[in-house]
């Protein structure tokens, strides 16, 4: 008899598997927070040090807290050669992105002396957590610059994890406005409650599965295009209408007369604008301005307006993140890349969370099959 004593639901849509502390989201009024704190004001006032911080050791640091956190993070930036080696392997092979990430990630478990440690030793955890997070950008740099023939760029301590991260991809130290809006751009992307990657990274943690397996994991989710990847989209859309000399209202009409799903809008949990949106909104129009070039931020503006009358859909955060990213310089096929180097503390807070209260995650299918098949030899089938 088939068992139908619970409802089914696909995706998991709505359902609550678990109590956290760490990130709240209200998809009716547009609302995200981190432990208390509005994202607004962590965008605008907390640096991605502080947020990390934060997420991890549950309150906002101190300064003497957050300048001895900041300094064991820059003294964690560097990677191992062996690493290294694996980065230049990749490059050569020409290994997408997203891939790259999630084979480095795994590798750093190799070289990491808190490799073996308990899941429940807090303290080696605290180690490993700044050893992935400060090595994840500092690989992932040397991936793009090895990719394109140049040298990997050593991390300077003098610089903040979001300036330095830059500083690495161009070999260029970047002004005030790039590194305050590249740090914004991480805050925003910390933490988002359980969507699928943290859930993957929490499932694969209540095994007690170590926690670079649990990262990894989730880089590997994160790389799907029904989850990471609307960010790149969205600025392969930008391109095509600015190549084709279009009006993006135009382009927009016809490519949803065709049936196609125009990237960045639409969230599972937001029924309004996504409050990251309006504030990587307002960075990408300011970065135009600064360099007398506004299109990119008009075009997106265009589309919203449109989509959100015809439609009733609000834009997510991969909407502005495009432009905002495109504007900095950062190549396309990099963008959900940084959206996992910014996501890994919250991944590694929810991990650590996880650790505190384990239960392994194991649901349950209802079952559709036959139940009294008749088994037939092979040679009499």
């Amino acid at each position: 008899m088939k068992d139908m004593s619970t409802e089914l639901k696909r995706g998991l849509e709505g359902v609550v598997v678990a109590e956290s502390d760490l990130s709240y989201i209200d998809g009716d009024a547009g609302e995200l927070i981190y432990r208390g704190y509005a994202i607004e004001e962590l965008a605008r006032e907390a640096s991605y040090e502080e947020t990390l911080y934060l997420l991890w050791h549950g309150e906002l640091p101190t300064e003497a807290e957050l300048a001895e956190f900041s300094q064991q993070m820059v003294d964690a930036r560097e990677i191992d050669d062996g690493v290294l080696d694996i980065v230049n392997e990749l490059a050569d092979a020409g290994e997408e992105p997203m891939a790259a990430l999630r084979t480095i990630t795994s590798a750093l478990s190799a070289y990491d002396p808190d490799a073996d440690a308990e899941f429940n030793d807090r303290e080696a955890n605290n180690r490993k957590s700044r050893r992935i997070t400060a090595k994840m950008p500092t690989a992932l740099a040397a991936y793009n610059r090895l990719r394109n023939g140049k040298e990997p760029v050593a991390p300077r301590a003098d610089l903040s994890h979001a300036a330095n991260f830059l500083y690495m991809l161009n070999d260029e130290k970047p002004d005030d406005v790039l590194a305050e809006t590249f740090d914004m751009a991480l805050v925003l992307h910390a933490d988002h409650g359980l969507n699928a990657s943290t859930f993957s990274a929490m499932t694969t943690a209540s095994t007690l599965a170590d926690l670079h397996s649990a990262v990894a994991s989730a880089v590997g989710t994160l790389s799907g295009s029904l989850h990471g990847g609307a960010n790149a989209d969205v600025m392969r859309m930008l391109q095509a209408i600015d190549d084709d000399e279009l009006d993006p209202v135009d382009w927009v009409t016809d490519a949803i007369d065709r049936g196609e799903r125009i990237a960045g809008f639409g969230h599972r949990v937001y029924n309004v604008k996504d409050p990251r949106a309006a504030i990587l909104g307002e960075k990408s129009e300011a970065l135009g301005e600064a360099a007398g070039d506004t299109r990119w931020y008009e075009m997106s503006v265009a589309i919203e307006e449109y989509i959100n009358e015809e439609k009733g859909l609000a834009p997510n955060v991969d909407f502005y993140s495009a432009t905002t990213y495109y504007q900095m310089g950062i190549p396309i096929d990099l963008y959900t890349p940084i959206f996992a180097i910014a996501r890994s503390g919250g991944w590694i807070a929810h991990v650590l969370e996880q650790w505190e209260d384990n239960r392994l995650i194991r649901p349950r299918a209802r079952y559709t099959g036959d139940h009294d098949a008749e088994f037939v030899p092979v040679d009499e089938r």
